[in-house]
């Protein structure tokens, strides 16, 4: 009877710490704050998308908020500002990549498996050039590298902009917690 209490005993203790190590990454899941043992986010584990609904319009621009999503396994860091860049059907760059909202700081934002951040795209409408400086083209979509993730994805994403590399059409706000 002895042998059979300390093999039940023993079983509860394993079941006990099963159950602990299932419910740590729901613990943290919460968490928003950077720790040294988060790594910096992967391309590969990341999911760029832009949410269904119109943007929000401000004299002459629209303004989006871009979601980036965390389908990897474990959770990582991002920080900073993505980099944007409109793209044709065929992949290339149109016009000039994305410039960085001034007087915005970018803080460290943790990503749980599963978690979302997001970002703000400013589109300045090609209308408000001159045809000359402008010379206005249709973008298929957006090409996001997700800042220190070490690759870009593509986000379907119909727009008319400037082809000529001169004019500033895209600006990007930090990456922030959803």
């Amino acid at each position: 009877m002895h042998r059979f209490a300390l093999r039940t005993a023993t079983l509860g203790i394993a079941a006990c710490c099963a159950a602990l190590a299932l419910l740590a990454p729901l613990a943290s899941a919460g968490d928003t704050g950077a720790s040294a043992s988060t790594t910096p986010c992967s391309a590969a584990n990341l999911v760029v998308w832009l949410p269904s609904g119109m943007g929000n319009g401000a004299a002459g621009s629209v303004f989006y908020k871009l979601r980036i999503t965390n389908l990897g396994a474990g959770a990582c860091t991002l920080k900073g500002f993505a980099k944007v860049s409109a793209v044709n059907l065929k992949g290339a760059v149109v016009g000039k990549p994305a410039s960085k909202e001034t007087g915005q700081k970018a803080g460290t934002v943790k990503l749980a498996a599963g978690g979302s951040a997001s970002f703000q795209l400013r589109v300045v409408e090609a209308g408000n050039f001159s045809p000359a400086d402008c010379h206005a083209t249709m973008a298929a979509g957006l090409r996001v590298a997700p800042p220190g993730a070490g690759g870009a994805k593509l986000v379907p994403f119909p727009f008319e902009t400037c082809a000529k590399p001169t004019q500033a059409v895209l600006t990007v706000g930090p990456v922030k917690k959803s």
